[in-house]
């Protein structure tokens, strides 16, 4: 047995599923221009969702989101997720910190998405968390969902780092792992050694953990 936890959860609708990854596709990504003039869009679509843990979650976060004024906003995605590793929303680094098997991973990955008929975005990497709930909402619960299942330790990670700063984005992250099996034996053991020790390294041939073009892109992010 693998030690997962089967606690009880809601069971959304195929549907409802893909909106909720939808949306936290969205909610995570930088709070540029197009992503705050849709605010009350989303705020209603949150609104509109049943009631479970998850869209309980995504309206804890919202009820902060809408409030921020613009620049207060950007500064704490860039502060709390460019530049923290332990709040990092690339899932791959978690498992295989800077090493050579992190590219393998990312590789696999972006075959996965192909296999499924999907072409990963250009100017991302394939396991940065919007891509892969994005993924998650196109590809359905079975093949969508498995890179999120397969980084479940990660997501993990990303939330306790979140709870542990006080950050809002906490409650979307929430939302996500209400929306994923709970941690098996081995991915706690996981979580705990990555609060000890860290990912994994290699004393050369690294790569940043940031891809180049995240910290030389255009807009205000750049």
């Amino acid at each position: 047995m693998s030690g997962r936890s089967t606690r009880a959860t809601p069971v959304e609708s195929t549907a409802e599923r893909a909106t909720l990854f939808r949306l936290i596709s969205l909610l995570s990504q930088y709070p540029d221009a197009e992503l705050l003039a849709g605010r009350a869009e989303l705020a209603e679509a949150v609104a509109g969702l049943s009631a479970s843990p998850a869209s309980r979650a995504l309206s804890r976060f919202m009820t902060w989101y809408v409030d921020q004024p613009p620049m207060a906003l950007a500064r704490h995605y860039v502060e709390t997720f460019d530049l923290r590793r332990r709040s990092s929303l690339y899932l791959t680094y978690y498992l295989h910190g800077d090493t050579r098997r992190r590219g393998m991973a990312l590789l696999v990955l972006k075959q996965r998405y192909r296999a499924a008929g999907l072409n990963p975005p250009d100017d991302e990497l394939p396991d940065y968390l919007p891509v892969v709930c994005e993924f998650a909402a196109l590809a359905g619960p079975r093949t969508g969902e498995a890179p999120l299942r397969q980084h479940r330790a990660g997501v993990e990670m990303i939330r306790r780092a979140l709870r542990e700063s006080g950050s809002p984005y906490v409650d979307l992250i929430d939302a996500l792992s209400a929306l994923l099996p709970g941690l098996s034996t081995v991915e706690e053991s996981t979580v705990v050694r990555l609060v000890a020790e860290g990912p994994p390294a290699e004393p050369v041939g690294l790569t940043p953990f940031t891809p180049p073009e995240h910290l030389t892109g255009t807009g205000a992010r750049g």
